[in-house]
């Protein structure tokens, strides 16, 4: 098992689409018109299958990030930013190749103050699509299962998930 210490963040973006960047930061009639402009540029890419009906992707998302931005205050969190950068915990195959084998931004998480970002075993927005609700983990909450499981891959087995997303609330360690 990897010390926690020594665990990184990852971040995806598409080829081509500047990185570092959540389109929900934007002005409504901006994001829908970007949103609109990158699923027509891209039908058969994953990453922008969702802007297909960005309508309905729209809403979920401003749900979802209030819903995480309030569950990681009251948990202690200082978010600097309404809607987070998303990571995956030591990199992601299969996110990856979801945008497309673009531009990969890698932070240790050891670089990062602990009231500034949260966890969620999986993604956050189907979770959130499916159940509603999420399970939000601090640093020290993430670290305790982390230990007790010798890892985080019975995590994702028991969850049947993925990876493990982590929630960038501030941008002051990737500008």
């Amino acid at each position: 098992m990897k010390p926690f210490n020594e665990l990184v963040l990852e971040n995806y973006s598409h080829p081509d689409c500047a990185s570092l960047l959540n389109i929900m930061r934007l002005p409504r009639e901006e994001a829908f018109r970007l949103a609109e402009e990158l699923a027509r540029e891209h039908p058969d890419d994953t990453a922008f299958g969702r802007f297909a009906d960005f309508e309905n992707y729209y809403d979920l998302r401003q749900r979802q990030d209030a819903y995480l931005h309030a569950r990681f205050m009251q948990m202690g969190g200082r978010p600097e930013e309404e809607h987070p950068l998303s990571f995956v915990l030591e990199g992601s195959d299969y996110l990856c190749g979801w945008f497309g084998g673009g531009v990969k931004t890698i932070l240790p998480l050891c670089d990062v103050e602990a009231c500034h970002i949260s966890f969620t075993i999986g993604d956050s927005g189907a979770l959130f699509q499916r159940h509603g609700e999420l399970e939000v983990l601090t640093v020290e909450g993430f670290r305790r299962l982390y230990e007790e499981h010798d890892g985080y891959q019975v995590l994702l087995e028991q969850a049947g998930c993925h990876y493990v997303e982590a929630q960038l609330w501030s941008d002051r360690y990737v500008r």
